[in-house]
This record gives C-alpha cells, sequence and structure tokens, in this order.
C-alpha cells in the first residue's frame, strides 16, 4: 500500500463553493482531486441526491419557500430529534426549485456570496459530472458516494441501497477496480452491499458512539471497539478500506495539542484495509495548536504514517503537500 495517497474531494471543494454543488465538485476536479464526495439521501420518489443532511434548512434555502412551510416537522433520525424540512417529503421536482447555501456561514463567510446559486444535484448529475472531466482531462475521476442514514430511510421504505447500485450499474461501474468506493457509517448496509456488489466498499469510523444499526439491533459495540486488531479484521471480510477520523490515528489532549500516534495504521494494513482520514480542512478552527495557521504541516504528518488518502474541504492544500512530498521521497 505505498502508493501515493488519494485526495478525497470532501463534499466537493467546500472550503471554496457550498457544499455538494456541482460548482464545488467542479472546482476541486479542476485542482487536480482523485475523487468526488457525495453524501446520498433520497427524495419522496425514490432519487438519490448530495446533502449532507436529509434535513436540510442548514444547506438550502427552503425556509424561503413560503409553499413548503407546512412541510416543517420534527423528526427522530438516528435517535436525534430535528425539526426542518426532510429530502424524504420532497419530490426531486421541488427538490430542483431549491437552491444551495453555505452550511458554515459563521466559519466560511466568503462562501455566502455563492448562496441560492446551485440546484442540489443527484447522483446521476454527478456522475455525468465525473465521467465527461475524466473524457475532457484525460483522467480518472472517481466517486466516493456516502449512504446516509440507511436504517432510517429503509424504514420509512426508501432503501437507498437499491438505486444507488441500479445507478452504478447502469452508469457501468461494475468492477473491483472501478474509480468508485462506497463508504457508511453503518455495518449492515455495507455486507449487504458487500454480497450484491464487487465494488470496493469503506467502513466510517467516528470517534465516538456506535452505528446506528448497532443500537438499533442491541449490538453493544462501539467504534472503538471496530479499530481493535479483532474488529479490524472483521471489516476486512466486507470491506476494502476504513474512512476515519483522523484523531483516531492521531489523538489530542485536552490542550488540543496533538499526542503520539496509535497503531491503528499499521494494524489496519496488516488486514489490508486501506486507511483514508477525515475530514482536513484549513481553517484554525479545525486544527490542532500544533498547525494553527500551517495547514500543510497537519497534511505532512498524516501523509508520514502512511495513509491510503485523505478527505479534504480543501483539495489544492491537500495535492500541493502530496505532490511535494512524492517529489522529495525519491527511496
Amino acid at each position: 500500500m505505498n502508493k501515493k495517497p488519494i485526495i478525497i474531494a470532501h463534499r466537493g471543494a467546500s472550503g471554496y463553493r457550498p457544499e455538494h454543488t456541482l460548482a464545488a465538485y467542479e472546482l476541486a476536479i479542476n485542482f487536480g482531486a482523485d475523487y468526488i464526495e457525495p453524501d446520498l439521501v433520497s427524495t419522496q420518489d425514490g432519487v438519490l441526491i448530495a446533502r449532507h443532511e436529509n434535513e436540510i434548512s442548514e444547506t438550502t434555502n427552503v425556509a424561503k419557500h413560503s409553499e413548503f412551510a407546512q412541510r416543517r416537522t420534527t423528526k427522530i433520525i438516528d435517535g436525534e430529534i430535528k425539526t426542518g424540512w426532510f429530502t424524504e417529503d420532497f419530490t426531486l421536482a421541488e427538490i430542483k426549485t431549491l437552491r444551495a447555501k453555505e452550511r458554515i456561514p459563521q466559519l466560511r463567510q466568503q462562501n455566502t456570496f455563492y448562496d441560492d446559486w446551485w440546484e442540489i444535484p443527484t447522483l446521476q448529475e454527478i456522475i455525468d459530472l465525473a465521467k465527461n472531466y475524466s473524457k475532457q482531462l484525460g483522467r480518472k475521476i472517481g466517486i466516493y458516494p456516502e449512504t446516509k442514514h440507511p436504517t432510517y430511510f429503509k424504514s420509512i421504505n426508501l432503501s437507498l441501497e437499491e438505486p444507488l447500485l441500479q445507478t452504478l450499474q447502469a452508469n457501468g461501474y461494475h468492477e473491483k477496480t472501478a474509480p468508485i468506493f462506497i463508504q457508511s457509517f453503518e455495518v449492515s448496509n455495507l455486507q449487504y452491499l458487500a454480497q450484491k456488489t464487487h465494488l470496493p466498499l469503506v467502513q466510517l469510523i467516528n470517534i465516538t458512539g456506535q452505528p446506528y444499526d448497532f443500537v438499533v439491533s442491541g449490538d453493544i459495540r462501539t467504534y472503538s471497539d471496530l479499530v481493535t486488531k479483532p474488529g479490524l479484521e472483521e471489516i476486512a471480510k466486507y470491506a476494502q478500506a476504513i474512512g476515519i477520523h483522523k484523531d483516531i490515528l492521531v489523538p489530542r489532549d485536552n490542550q488540543n495539542q496533538l499526542r503520539s500516534p496509535t497503531s491503528v495504521v499499521q494494524n489496519a494494513h496488516a488486514t489490508n484495509l486501506q486507511v483514508h482520514a477525515w475530514t482536513f480542512r484549513n481553517e484554525d478552527y479545525f486544527l490542532p495548536l500544533d498547525f494553527q495557521g500551517n495547514p500543510q504541516g497537519e497534511y505532512e504528518l498524516f501523509f508520514s504514517l502512511g495513509i491510503d488518502g485523505v478527505f479534504s474541504d480543501f483539495s489544492d492544500t491537500a495535492l500541493s503537500v502530496r505532490d511535494r512530498s512524492q517529489s522529495l521521497d525519491i527511496s
């Protein structure tokens, strides 16, 4: 696993454009990102679209649409009470009347300039973008879709897995070598997908809590259990990679300073799992004290651990550090 790490454009170039818009994905591609990453949720009519969450008041202008005022509601999603507007209560045609907006305006004020410019893209539109640019640029641009809240969507008869596989099949994503990874924070839907497809799968691992399908089934294991040696061996039976919170690889102390790296990267590699770390961002708000004002230094540290990929909101920064590191590594 000594190939150069892949750069995954986390929701597109979301440091520069509102996330999960074709403009954000397009900018990331032009920066040189290897993969673009859509989070997938479902519309009422079963179409997969890219949104960070199925509750869309933070990422669209739905609140400005008086015709949808009565659809504001409260639901329990993965055990959390959420109030707002939900994609599963809208048809695709209705979703297409909305426009995206910056999700964290307090940190990315410059991105609010683009509020209300762009539509909410479908998975098919994202695939079309990747394929068109692959032809145009002469390099493979991968997609890295995440199934969001799969247990919840299955419970309301809008399962994500079948339309995802159907769309991928129709677009020629068949083999293990296809430029794609499918990711999920849950386990059972990845195990289901592993029986249905040869496409690479990624087990996402958070720093706290447990997969929601474990909550529902009464399984007491947590994400911490998944990164033990036995846990990684279990993941390797159905997935090809872990997408892991970077603080599990290099923990932080109470003062937000980095501690020594853990052995998770080596242990994962020992079970033939790739390691993709998330999420890298340039703002000091997200950086450890060690790298305030120096996001490049954080990438250098993680690349030195031998990880196989990074999820980044700033693909240009990630690529500049990776390519500089590669040119220096002549051994």
